[in-house]
């Protein structure tokens, strides 16, 4: 089949040709989003998951439904190296300038953007053509503070132009435990004010810990959707729906074989489809094309994302990492890892901790250690040897 006929679309949060299987998250943005556009109180939530679940694909959904009901909207990928207040003040200033382009009387845009000229210079954040001059009431340079008094500004100003704001922050657990902390009681003085702003944001599964370690409430103020795999049913629909279109189908035997492959997971979904639609000749695809689409599949995920990411990993966390992988695909038992290693649990544990600050692995619960790459396991098992098992000097402790 020809090739510029492909309908699948592998990549980083690209959207796939068929969003299946997650009518009920969608459906719980939108509730929100209409909700707080008519002035009610809205929850905002954060989806937890590993990678390759499609979150980043699922906020820019919320983003367009966002869009399409007249909110301003703001997507933000966390950047580990910059702080908070670096990352949000430009988003906030175009959200500031739509604000203004809603002609309204009053001085609430003016206070809007003093706030923001007091948040910039504060923490000295570039806004392009954004005058600072003297501000009538400079920011503390307290983030928690000033934060909050940014966002009671800009959702004051929403909510006076009978709109709302709409952040859409990806990769939250990388934004520092101090910044978390202030991004949480900025949204929670919002929610007591019932101002018209929602949150939308996306993790790792151990984000629910950190908010928590940030803030006590966290867990009340927001909710915490898992986002998992797809169900045998939705994964089979993201892969035949998009043949369809084009008049070619699946065998029976092709799909189960393609889901138990992919386990489910939607970004080896497109993967897998794309070399199908390359590996099969002309429609049906059957169980011989996919098991010739799924070697490529494989050869390609291992020069591509998943050798990136172990050439990104010190000699030791390679060698932690491949410890996890000879203990299966679930999360493993770090004292086990250790064992091993020939090291206790206390002399692994900074090795452990900085695959997780690397967003290598995550810690699902107290004394676990897993992989956020799904199949990843698997090339560790392909790339390097077992480790040999070594005795420790003491027993290790859980």
């Amino acid at each position: 089949m020809q090739s510029a006929q492909n309908p699948y679309n592998p990549g980083a949060g690209t959207p796939p040709p068929e969003l299946a299987g997650r009518d009920p998250l969608i459906a719980q943005a939108r509730l929100a989003i209409e909700r707080v556009r008519n002035g009610r109180p809205a929850k905002s939530f954060v989806m937890l998951g590993l990678r390759g679940v499609g979150k980043t694909v699922l906020l820019n959904e919320f983003e367009q439904i966002a869009e399409q009901h007249g909110c301003q909207t703001a997507m933000l990928e966390t950047d580990p190296d910059k702080p908070l207040a670096q990352q949000l003040a430009p988003q906030l200033h175009r959200i500031l300038l739509r604000l203004d382009r809603i002609k309204k009387a009053g001085s609430d845009m003016q206070a809007a953007f003093n706030s923001l000229r007091a948040f910039a210079a504060a923490f000295k954040v570039q806004l392009g053509d954004l005058e600072f001059g003297l501000v009538p009431n400079p920011a503390t340079g307290d983030l928690v503070v000033d934060l909050t008094d940014l966002f009671v500004a800009i959702g004051e100003a929403a909510k006076k132009r009978d709109t709302a704001v709409v952040l859409l922050i990806d990769e939250i657990q990388y934004i520092q435990k101090g910044d978390l902390g202030a991004l949480i009681m900025a949204l929670h003085k919002i929610s007591q004010r019932q101002l018209p702003v929602l949150l939308f944001g996306g993790g790792l599964p151990q984000l629910a810990k950190l908010a928590g370690d940030a803030k006590s409430y966290a867990e009340r103020l927001f909710d915490y959707p898992s986002v998992g795999p797809l169900d045998a049913i939705s994964a089979k629909q993201a892969l035949a729906t998009p043949a369809l279109r084009d008049k070619v189908k699946f065998s029976d035997d092709a799909l189960d074989y393609i889901v138990a492959q992919t386990g489910g997971y939607p970004f080896f979904l497109q993967v897998w489809g794309a070399h199908c639609w390359e590996a099969a000749p002309a429609s049906p695809i059957t169980l011989t094309h996919a098991k010739k689409a799924s070697e490529q599949a494989v050869a390609a995920l291992d020069e591509s994302i998943f050798k990136v990411r172990l050439a990104r990993l010190t000699d030791r966390q390679k060698a932690y990492a491949r410890a996890m992988a000879e203990l299966g695909p679930e999360p493993a038992n770090s004292s086990d890892v250790a064992r091993l290693l020939g090291l206790t649990v206390a002399q692994s544990a900074p090795i452990r901790d900085e695959l997780i600050k690397k967003g290598m692995a995550y810690s699902p619960e107290r004394g676990l250690i897993g992989f956020t790459v799904p199949k990843f396991d698997e090339y560790m098992r392909r790339a390097m040897p077992a480790p040999k098992p070594k005795r420790t000097s003491r027993p290790a402790k859980a």
